[in-house]
């Protein structure tokens, strides 16, 4: 197969679909590879790496494009790039597509075949594409958080992890799952309070039993999640519908209860965000205010730390991209119906439910378009 790998063209995103490694592992099984000049330059995978482990190189993006019949990125296509895709080309890359009817109408028009890092499933039922950036974005959430409550930054003024004699900033978290787990571990290493809510009893045990007396677990009611909020000074939302657009957990009322220069962190902006007052901010412009409480709501958070951020990407993703490549998207889907699950759209249909619902638009089960 014909695999092409577009440099990243979202506002501060410097993440690339593969690495030299992993472009040597599909060369390895007879695949070629395009990769357009500079697409890791700024993450040091410069391109005579990329020639090393079995790549051409192409100057544009134009060309990667119309020679590839499958693309990989990282982040959804951008409107310049839904231009160039065309009718039965992979498109295979985090899409986010339940807040999203523009996206999601062009890639239908495309007729491309549109297979999401993000709803793709593992054996346990978990997301094993989106779980390495959801590591990385709770891990970044806490340190966004503690950054923004410094004065010069628009908060209050006060350290994460306070001082013998001063407390720490009380944290509060809202989901026990990767991000959730992941920013909870960097607040309690930093010296915050720390509350963690959820509805899953179970996973509140275990973090009872990891942490213990370190951090207050809480079943998430409406009541809980209210006091939660209006104490907090930092507060991360991390919940989670795979494929769907997240609940609006926090409503403009909660926020505007918060002391002025408290601070939010919405990880789940990417899938509409889990604050009513929220809307995507990018690392240029990261932050807006609220009622006096400073929002991070930075949509592609990860790309901060492209270079960590690509690594754990493509340890995920690889397997994948190997199957696509080496059976056609129809043979790798039948295959893996944990693959099928990444299938959003297809031949101008969209096929994921949850997607589907959360825009109100028509679904095709992919089932009835791999019979086809």
């Amino acid at each position: 197969m014909r695999i092409g790998v577009p440099k990243e063209i979202k506002d501060h995103e410097y993440r690339v679909g593969l690495t030299p490694a992993s472009v040597r592992e599909l060369c390895a099984r007879g695949h070629h590879v395009l990769v357009q000049s500079g697409a890791g330059a700024a993450i040091g995978l410069d391109d005579e790496q990329y020639r090393r482990a079995g790549a051409a190189l192409a100057p544009g993006a134009e060309e990667v494009f119309a020679w590839a019949e499958m693309i990989v990125k990282v982040k959804e296509p951008q409107p310049a790039e839904c231009r160039l895709l065309r009718e039965g080309q992979i498109l295979y890359t985090y899409l986010h597509l339940a807040p999203d009817p523009v996206l999601t109408a062009a890639l239908v028009r495309s007729g491309a075949i549109c297979i999401a890092y993000e709803t793709i499933t593992g054996p346990d039922g978990g997301l094993p594409l989106l779980a390495p950036m959801s590591e990385v974005a709770g891990r970044m959430a806490i340190q966004a958080g503690a950054a923004h409550l410094e004065k010069s930054r628009g908060g209050m003024g006060l350290l994460l992890g306070g001082v013998p004699g001063v407390p720490g900033a009380q944290v509060v978290i809202l989901g026990a799952g990767v991000v959730g787990t992941n920013a909870l571990q960097m607040a309690v290493g930093l010296g915050a309070r720390v509350t963690i809510l959820d509805r899953n009893v179970d996973r509140l045990r275990q973090l009872d039993r990891v942490f213990g007396n370190r951090v207050q677990t809480e079943y998430s009611t409406a009541q809980a999640l209210d006091d939660g909020v209006v104490a907090a000074d930092l507060v991360v939302g991390g919940v989670l519908i795979p494929g769907a657009a997240a609940p609006k957990l926090v409503t403009r009322r909660m926020v505007a209860g918060m002391r002025k220069g408290a601070v939010v962190v919405d990880v789940a902006i990417d899938q509409g965000g889990c604050f009513e007052t929220s809307h995507p901010t990018t690392h240029a412009e990261p932050t807006f205010v609220v009622d006096g409480v400073v929002h991070y709501c930075v949509a592609n958070m990860p790309g901060a730390v492209p270079r960590t951020s690509t690594f754990a990407l493509n340890n995920a993703t690889l397997a994948h991209a190997l199957a696509i490549a080496d059976k056609g998207w129809k043979r790798a889907a039948l295959d893996d119906p944990h693959l099928c699950d990444g299938l959003n759209v297809a031949q101008g249909q969209v096929t994921h439910e949850a997607v589907a619902r959360s825009l109100g638009c028509a679904y095709v089960n992919a089932s009835r378009l791999l019979a086809g």
